[in-house]
């Protein structure tokens, strides 16, 4: 639990100063400990009070101001801002959200009239006696499912694969979990991934009760060198990843990056879990399945490409492992509902699937472009097969203070706080969701708004 006591006690501390001085923060703010307006320390006398170095504490004040908790003012000194976002629970991983509202925060399916031909397809299996619902699923009631991930997958993205390979679950995040559980083991486990990661990671790591580094990245993903230095400085049974698209950033991690990770799991034995549900794409390279497929683990779903209604995931698991998913699977669901199954399958065999596919990428590319021609002269991250943008904020913005600034607008954002990692530091950016649950004709004028809002940024904080 982040200790709430203000000023901590950095006695009998065995991890990095500054990192317990940030917990420390965070917990008092978020118990009202640290209430907003209230002046903090001066560097060096609190630094003396704790017995620390200014530049620990300089360093520590630093990471605070990049994630909102504080602000210097000129001749003032330094201030709890009240901007704090405290991490959302568990049942927030999804957004719901008011018509009204211009929701930016989700990334959802758009509507390409999957809701027409997912009636019809179990029109169509209610005239079928292919399996009956009555009883447990198996290994072998699922086989026809299996085939068509296997079938949807395609053998140029995750190498050779057989049908013993896969486990189906409720979605990518379903997936991952099976995945994790797996191959956790030991009383202190540790997952390494990116510095920035969706949320859902942080709350995996709390129910598993491992330990979670970030890796530093650059404009290829998580760098290589940092990543064989965390794996000296604090072990590693896992790297959970999202390589082709990651979220918040949109960064897709190139083929020889991919090798150069694949050749230091492999000397660390290292196993590698790829979440790659927010592909709506058929990309040509492989994923790390395909190129490691003795330690990769290959995640997806049907939720960013045709309907997250269905609960439809399914992971690859590295050759000779998935025996160990397939347990984990079984004592925590007993399976998947054989109508979801059999509906899926219908819907990949049949076609529909894919064409669904195709529209949800043409849908999401129109929207790339409208959203690029109003913010494009901000500093954006964008990709035309991805259906979000990562926005650099200017000088004079904080991601919670400008995500609130929208909020008075009507307009809902997720600021980088929201996919930091307990120990990291949130840059000041934003993701901003490109298809929205409830699709408006006005898009463009909240675009146009947060551009305005852009241009003028607070004057009353130093930087």
């Amino acid at each position: 639990m982040t200790d709430t006591i203000w000023p901590p006690d950095l006695s009998c501390s065995t991890e990095s100063k500054y990192i317990v001085l940030v917990q420390s923060m965070r917990g008092a703010i978020r118990s009202g400990a640290l209430k907003p307006g209230y002046k903090m320390p001066p560097v060096r006398e609190l630094a003396w009070q704790l017995g620390i170095t200014p530049g620990t504490v300089a360093r520590a004040y630093k990471i605070a101001a990049d994630e909102g908790l504080v602000e210097t003012a000129v001749g003032r000194g330094t201030f709890v801002t009240g901007n704090f976002t405290a991490e959302p629970v568990p049942d927030s991983l999804i957004s719901m959200v008011s018509p009204d509202a211009h929701n930016f925060r989700g990334v959802r399916v758009p509507d390409v009239g999957q809701d027409q031909v997912i009636r019809q397809q179990l029109f169509r299996l209610s005239r079928q006696n292919t399996h009956l619902y009555i009883d447990y699923p198996t290994h072998e009631t699922d086989v026809d499912a299996r085939q068509a991930v296997v079938d949807w997958i395609g053998e140029n993205r995750v190498g050779r694969v057989g049908l013993d390979d896969i486990i189906l679950g409720l979605g990518a995040q379903n997936s991952v979990m099976m995945a994790l559980q797996a191959v956790l083991h030991g009383p202190n486990p540790v997952i390494l991934t990116e510095e920035l990661a969706y949320p859902g990671v942080r709350h995996a790591a709390r129910l598993l009760r491992a330990q979670l580094i970030g890796v530093e990245m650059d404009e290829h993903g998580v760098r290589p060198d940092r990543l064989e230095e965390a794996l000296r400085k604090h072990g590693g049974q896992v790297f959970l990843t999202a390589a082709e698209v990651h979220s918040p950033t949109t960064i897709r991690t190139p083929l020889e990056r991919k090798q150069q990770i694949a050749r230091i799991a492999q000397k660390y034995q290292l196993q590698i879990i790829e979440d790659d549900c927010h592909c709506i794409t058929r990309p040509e390279e492989p994923a790390y399945r395909g190129i490691c497929p003795e330690r990769a683990w290959y995640i997806s779903s049907l939720t960013k490409t045709v309907s997250a209604a269905v609960r439809f995931g399914f992971s690859v698991a590295p050759q000779g492992q998935a025996a160990n998913a397939r347990q984990v699977a079984q004592s925590s669901f007993y399976g998947l509902p054989q109508p979801i199954m059999d509906l899926c399958a219908g819907l990949m065999q049949s076609g529909e699937a894919e064409d669904i596919r195709a529209k949800v990428e043409a849908l999401t590319l129109r929207r790339v472009k409208a959203a690029v021609n109003v913010l494009g002269n901000w500093d954006i991250s964008w990709r035309p097969d991805v259906p979000f943008l990562w926005l650099k904020l200017p000088q004079g913005w904080r991601g919670s203070s400008f995500a609130k600034a929208c909020a008075d607008e009507g307009i809902q954002v997720k600021a980088s706080d929201e996919f930091s990692l307990p120990d990291g530091a949130a840059p000041n950016a934003l993701r901003i969701s490109l298809n929205p649950p409830f699709p408006r004709l006005d898009d463009q004028v909240a675009f146009q708004k947060m551009s305005d809002l852009l241009s003028h940024p607070p004057t009353n904080v130093d930087f």
